[in-house]
Formats: C-alpha cells, structure tokens, sequence
C-alpha cells in the first residue's frame, strides 16, 4: 500500500507590498496551530514517510514544526519547487515516478487550490476543502508509486483544526 499525505501550510502573514507571496512568513497563531497539528498527525501516523516540500517559506516552516514534533531531521526535508510553482496533478506525478518503491508513504507540504484539487482528484470519493494546517491522507491499493492513477485512492484520514 502508497499511502500520500497533503498538509497545507499554517496561518501566514498577510501579503505586502515589502514581502513577496513566496516569503511570507506564518504568524503567531499559524505557528501555535501547525504545532498542535503535528501532535495530533503524530497520534495517527506511525510512518510519515519522505517529507517533501513546497520552498515558499510558510510552507518549509510547517514542514520543521512537523519535522520537530516527529523527531525528524530537518536535513532529511526535500524541497520541490513544483510544489510552489506549478503544483498541479501532472507535477505530482512527476514526483511520484522518481520515488524508490521501497518508500510507502510521502507527505507534501504546499498550498491551495492544488492541496484540495489533488486529493479530491485522487480520492475515489473525493476529498472536502482543506483549510489551512489541514491533513488528508490518501492510500492506494499498490505497491508501486507508478501505478497511481486519478480516482483510485481511498481517504483514509482528514484532520482539521479545531475552531
């Protein structure tokens, strides 16, 4: 079994004319809620697999916050730019085919609408909207990341922050 994670980054600052989208930073509370997120991620998965992340900077800050709570090395983070600049279903695939198969489970760090597009694709039955420091996990029937397809996934989990 394939198993992939979509987290969407946390709370950001919002845009600027001094700050460029790619380098904003989360806030406070986005920080405060991403580490919570990570606990709760943490009690569910027991192998969160390759973490690969979007570079924009929002986005690698979630990647560590999880990457701390889960005992991960920091240096053990991939950065994909697709993941920034043309996060789509096309790009996903290109990274899945340069996955070794030994690996069972990768977790993506990135941004909407890709992050609710691509699960919602992917997932037999879909996948709701995700909202900021949200978690759906995806599985597939195979043992190859090749095989992956649209449509043949299964929802195995969606975690969002609490109100």
């Amino acid at each position: 079994m394939k198993k992939i994670i979509f987290i969407r980054h946390g709370r950001a600052e919002d845009s600027a004319a001094e700050i460029s989208d790619f380098e904003r930073s989360l806030t406070t509370k986005g920080k405060i809620i991403s580490k919570q997120m990570a606990k709760r991620f943490r009690e569910k998965e027991d192998d969160p697999g390759l973490f690969i992340t979007s570079p924009a900077f929002r986005a690698l800050e979630t990647a560590y916050i999880f990457a701390l709570e889960l005992e991960i090395k920091p240096e053990r983070i991939m950065i994909d730019s697709n993941l920034y600049y043309k996060s789509t279903l096309k790009s996903l695939f290109d990274i899945l085919s340069v996955l070794d198969d030994k690996i069972n489970t990768i977790t993506l760090f990135g941004h909407n609408p890709a992050f609710t597009e691509m699960p919602d694709r992917l997932s037999k039955h879909g996948c709701e909207f995700l909202t900021k420091t949200s978690i759906v996990c995806i599985s597939f029937d195979t043992d190859t990341w090749s095989s992956i397809k649209p449509d043949t996934g299964r929802q195995q989990y969606f975690l969002k922050p609490e109100k």
